[in-house]
């Protein structure tokens, strides 16, 4: 597994604990990954292990991201946010740290933030 894999999943995993708990949709969002990404086995046992209890993003190392991976990552940690139907004050909180830690510039960030929320909210209206 390539370094920019493991950050890209673990921050996931830390915004999906956000509210607390980790959510079978969420899961499912890291197994996807895992499956897209071709991650070995070995390496998807330590994720899955990794994401079975509470994780904080302070924790994880973003160094290795591109500017491209840190916007997908932002991306998808919306959509995260919204699995479950809704988003919480705290996951709104959860993904301004994530913005902050990605160093993505404010108005860009919003940008993509209104787009992600739009596209999430398309998708959760099209499953229910």
């Amino acid at each position: 597994m390539q370094d920019w894999q493991e950050a890209t999943i673990k921050s996931l995993v830390a915004v999906a604990w956000a509210d607390g708990r980790l959510d079978s949709g969420e899961s499912e969002v890291v197994e996807a990954l895992i499956d897209a990404f071709g991650i070995s086995e070995a390496d998807a046992s330590g994720l899955r292990e990794f994401a079975a209890t509470e994780q904080k993003l302070d924790d994880i190392n973003v160094s290795d991201l591109s500017a491209h991976d840190r916007r997908m990552l932002l991306q998808h940690a919306v959509v995260i946010t919204f699995i479950d139907g809704a988003q919480s004050d705290k996951e709104k909180d959860v993904l301004m740290a994530l913005i902050k830690k990605l160093n993505i510039p404010g108005p860009e960030a919003l940008r993509l933030l209104a787009a992600s929320e739009s596209r999430a909210k398309k998708l959760l209206a099209k499953l229910n």
